[in-house]
């Protein structure tokens, strides 16, 4: 029995959410805080969290960020905000998922089983690279697929989003081929959401900056106008 984790401050929305989820063969446990999620969390193993934005000891995108950066397990917003942004935000910090307030049960149910049956599907993640091909090289940057890690030439550990990593991974493994951003959403997209085009560009964005790469003058990442992206380098399978 698949294991859900709901954070949310509403009581009734938990016990609504518990009940439904139950009838559907769920076990469920809930939270009503980012205490109690982390309390939780470390003394449970879950297979899926709904997790609210607006908490009474904290946001939720500080929490989906620390959540993220330990666990691979499938995150769904759920929250009242429908703003854009919050969306574009929550889905680079790596949620997987995102539904706002209020929501048909169907689509949510619908959005969990496709979450959980794409985290079953996904090949389990290794701390320390198991084979040769696990870290693309490319004008010294190391791209280590097991540790979902950039390292840079000199050494240093590079921070990347959940969209960042699987953005530039779509790029590292097609070297010196264009890319449209079509090709990349269906790369990326998680579910049934596509995200939108702005944010394919201001992720490209992101990662050139930290790949120190001059967007007018590029050595890793060209925009091809009315096209996509191409990977200019070399890269190197280890």
């Amino acid at each position: 029995m698949e294991r859900i984790l709901i954070v949310d401050d509403d009581p009734e929305i938990c016990r609504l959410m518990d009940r439904f989820l139950t009838m559907e063969g769920y076990a469920v446990l809930t939270a009503g805080s980012g205490a109690e999620m982390s309390q939780i969390l470390a003394r449970e193993s879950v297979d899926l969290v709904i997790l609210d934005l607006l908490l009474p000891d904290g946001d939720g995108f500080s929490l989906a960020r620390n959540l993220r950066s330990t666990s691979l397990v499938p995150l769904i917003i759920l929250t009242g905000k429908s703003d854009t942004v919050d969306k574009v935000v929550g889905l680079e910090l790596g949620a997987d998922d995102y539904i706002t307030k209020p929501f048909d049960r169907r689509e949510l149910l619908a959005r969990i089983r496709t979450n959980l049956r794409r985290s079953r599907n996904s090949p389990t993640p290794v701390k320390e690279p198991a084979e040769p091909g696990s870290i693309a090289r490319f004008l010294g940057w190391d791209l280590h697929f097991g540790r979902r890690e950039l390292t840079s030439p000199t050494g240093e550990r590079v921070y990347l989003t959940h969209q960042e990593f699987e953005l530039l991974s779509v790029l590292v493994q097609r070297p010196q081929r264009a890319i449209s951003r079509d090709q990349i959403l269906d790369y990326i997209a998680s579910g049934d959401r596509e995200p939108f085009d702005r944010t394919i560009d201001v992720t490209i964005g992101k990662i050139r900056r930290k790949l120190n790469d001059n967007a007018k003058d590029p050595m890793i990442i060209k925009t091809l106008r009315s096209v996509g992206y191409l990977f200019i380098p070399n890269v190197e399978r280890i």
